[in-house]
């Protein structure tokens, strides 16, 4: 992730506290990785804004999110045939819908 990205995010979450060393430099712990990777997934790959991703941290849904997708994500194989489907069909609206947005937002003046 390019460093410029990182820092924004540090501006607008402030649950991302990196350990700063001498000269600047910063130290990501294991939980701020994971951290940040479920904000790049929910901005990037679900479509959140970051107002949204905002909220649902404010709101302490993020961690159960986080919790109940890596869940589903374990279970996956118990799942039938039909559910495996639903799943991914319901991944598939889910792109669509982050990608529609995307065109949208570079179509807007």
């Amino acid at each position: 992730m390019p460093q410029h990205v990182l820092r924004f995010w540090e501006t607008k979450f402030p649950q991302v506290r990196p350990l700063k060393r001498g000269g600047g430099r910063r130290y990501y712990r294991p939980e701020d990785v994971e951290l940040l990777r479920q904000i790049r997934s929910l901005l990037y790959h679900e479509g959140y804004t970051i107002k949204g991703v905002q909220r649902l941290m404010r709101e302490g849904s993020l961690k159960e999110r986080v919790e109940s997708l890596e869940g589903d994500a374990v279970d996956i194989s118990q799942l039938s045939e039909a559910d495996r489907r639903r799943r991914e069909i319901t991944q598939a609206i889910a792109q669509l819908t982050s990608l529609r947005d995307r065109l949208l937002a570079l179509l807007e003046p």
